[in-house]
């Protein structure tokens, strides 16, 4: 098929009619054969908040209320791009499936996890067909032959049964995806959705939020794609985070290893799994901005031209700090075992670690500790302390733990911020550390300041 590459469109390209054809002017010029969408901007809270409050409302009213906003943003986008009478009647199911879904968890008071993932799908399987008929019309528009058509991603997209954070079964995609979606490519624009997936009971997951660049990924793998693009509204990875560091530059290209640390410890730009199946097939991915497709961009690949000391650093709020203590560790084996069996049993990811003689540290979301059998468990072999309202500071690049004097130019810009735990030597790509919350963005600033905007290259 010659280059066959691969789109992925966020929320905000989908956010009305007008970027939703702008969006599939993009798509055609880029050549894309598998356009992947996600949901219209906000529409996976609305259905979100849809689920907690049938759940939890008596009233009728308020569920309806959240009902009616989601399906007048549909029908307007519906409306401003003319759709067929068909698409008209595909949005129409997928409304009557919403209601009924919102029925039933208002009756039975109750939105499991695979309730809650059949109903926040219908976002990115409403919004594929209004993008659908958009890339329709800008494929008549520039007289072309070639269509567009709807593609259903749960027929390709196999995942176990974990609702809320289903994991893909990379085998039996890569067969499916030969079979029924690889020979729609080779004479269609195939549009299909990103963030969901099915079991091979045919029980609707979803991937985790944010999980749609994961799940175009994972398409790119299954099609053997030779280019993935990520299409949202910033143009490209920067140094650090804009809103944060207005002085914040865009990067050109950065490697493969560089950009999944920097996704895993706080940038926005990437879902933090993205790059698993790019990696595995060595497949490029490019980041730009819908809205600015003239915009340079950045390239990520397996090889780069550049290799600086300091790519760029993130930030990653909400975190605490968890210290497990007990002199049972002291010369005896099988204690961290025991720790990293806990967190597997619950699922759990750890970000950072540290440990002593009688000690090990752990950082985690907060969002961790409302698991409050984790906690217990834990408890059961050790004395556990928990920190929180903490940020862990990163910074990305190259031959980390083998520069001399980093850590220390690095602490002289924050002389007076008290850091809590470090975490070095495991990547020459990272050095990361744990600072109070109240602190964490001045110390990005300050580090963005001295490392990228005055240029520092070299350590004296």
């Amino acid at each position: 098929m010659g280059n066959l590459v691969v789109s992925k469109f966020g929320g905000t390209s989908m956010g009305d009619a007008q970027c939703m054809l702008r969006s599939a002017e993009v798509a055609l010029k880029q050549g894309s054969s598998l356009v992947v969408v996600s949901a219209t901007s906000g529409t996976t809270n609305d259905l979100i908040s849809l689920g907690k409050t049938a759940e939890k409302q008596t009233s009728w009213a308020e569920i309806e209320a959240i009902l009616t906003k989601i399906v007048d943003k549909h029908r307007k986008i519906a409306s401003d791009l003319v759709v067929s009478k068909e698409a008209q009647m595909t949005l129409n199911v997928l409304f009557e499936e919403m209601q009924s879904l919102a029925k039933g968890v208002h009756l039975l008071k109750d939105c499991s996890m695979k309730a809650m993932d059949t109903l926040v799908s219908l976002g990115e399987r409403m919004s594929s067909v209004l993008f659908t008929e958009a890339m329709e019309a800008v494929l008549k528009n520039n007289g072309l032959q070639k269509r567009a058509r709807l593609f259903d991603v749960r027929t390709v997209l196999r995942t176990d049964d974990q609702c809320g954070k289903a994991r893909p079964l990379r085998d039996e995609v890569a067969r499916l995806c030969a079979k029924n979606l690889s020979p729609l490519m080779e004479k269609e624009v195939v549009v299909t959705q990103g963030f969901i997936g099915m079991t091979e009971d045919g029980i609707t997951t979803t991937l985790g939020r944010g999980g749609s660049d994961y799940s175009a990924a994972i398409l790119a793998e299954g099609v053997q794609a030779q280019t993935l693009e990520i299409w949202t509204d910033v143009a490209g990875i920067a140094t650090t985070d804009p809103r944060l560091c207005p002085k914040a530059q865009p990067i050109k290209e950065i490697s493969f290893k560089e950009a999944s640390e920097l996704a895993t410890f706080g940038a926005k730009v990437l879902h933090p799994a993205t790059l698993l199946p790019a990696i595995r097939k060595n497949i490029p991915v490019f980041v730009g901005s819908s809205f600015d497709r003239e915009a340079k961009g950045t390239w990520i690949r397996k090889d780069v031209e550049e290799h600086p000391l300091i790519r760029a650093m993130a930030i990653r709020k909400k975190q605490v700090l968890v210290t497990l203590s007990t002199p049972e560790m002291l010369h005896a084996h099988g204690f961290l075992y025991q720790v990293f069996k806990i967190f597997n049993d619950h699922k759990v990811s750890i970000d950072a670690i540290t440990t002593s003689e009688i000690s090990v540290s752990v950082t985690l979301d907060d969002s961790t500790l409302l698991n409050k059998k984790l906690i217990a468990d834990l408890s059961q072999i050790a004395e556990v302390q928990v920190e929180d309202n903490l940020s862990l500071i990163s910074l990305i690049g190259n031959n980390i733990n083998h520069t001399s004097g980093l850590g220390k130019k690095i602490f002289d810009q924050i002389p007076d911020i008290n850091v809590r735990m470090i975490c070095l030597g495991a990547s020459k790509h990272n050095f990361c550390f744990l600072v109070n919350e109240e602190q964490g963005v001045d110390a990005v600033q300050r580090l963005h300041k001295y490392f990228v905007e005055a240029g520092v290259e070299e350590l004296a």
